[in-house]
């Protein structure tokens, strides 16, 4: 009897490793994240800064906190989506060689991303106030997606960067890079310099 059930136990259990279970094994495809992307709405930032612009509603104003941050630099920060446009705002005093080497930062800085990214594109911006504005959209598994830079030459230089904190690679995230990135466009487009 025992003999009997032992062998009926591992004829069952040989039949359920059978070709059913194994062969037909289909891979399940990777999942992407989903985000909910509101239709955006803007407010407008408060005058306690040397710019001023809109920025979406859904985003929180801080504070950068680093031990090297000036005043007037700032993180639009979008919670639900762990990122952040870090923007670093700094006075030219009308000094055309303090200019020109806050830009050779600004590009350098874009540059140290070439390791990672397969593609850099810059495009310079017409605003609607007159401005211009330099846009950099970096390609790959790159910590910042977006860069840009604008001045109005003699007195404000304002830079901004989108990171996220979050280990989603770059290509799941695209739809909240491009989210943003409208929203980077929107703050260019309504920004004004304060006296």
């Amino acid at each position: 009897m025992i003999r009997y059930s032992l062998a009926l136990f591992i004829g069952l259990l040989l039949a359920a490793c059978g070709s059913n279970s194994a062969d037909n094994y289909v891979p399940k495809p990777k999942g992407f994240p989903r985000f909910d992307l509101p239709t955006p709405s803007y407010k407008l930032l408060d005058p306690t800064h040397p710019y001023q612009f809109e920025y979406n509603s859904i985003a929180r104003v801080l504070p950068d906190t680093f031990a090297r941050s000036e005043p007037h630099w700032i993180f639009i920060t979008y919670p639900m989506y762990h990122a952040s446009v870090q923007l670093t705002y700094k006075p030219i005093l009308h000094d055309v060689n303090r200019l020109r080497a806050m830009l050779e930062d600004s590009y350098k800085l874009a540059a140290r991303h070439n390791i990672k990214a397969y593609a850099i594109e810059q495009r310079k911006l017409h605003l609607k106030s007159g401005l211009e504005a330099s846009i950099i959209d970096l390609s790959g598994e790159v910590p910042s997606q977006v860069q840009f830079v604008t001045t109005d030459s003699t007195t404000h230089f304002l830079r901004g960067a989108l990171y996220f904190n979050t280990a989603t690679e770059n290509d799941s995230l695209q739809p909240v890079i491009q989210y943003i990135r409208k929203d980077i466009l929107h703050m260019l487009n309504t920004l004004k310099w304060r006296k």
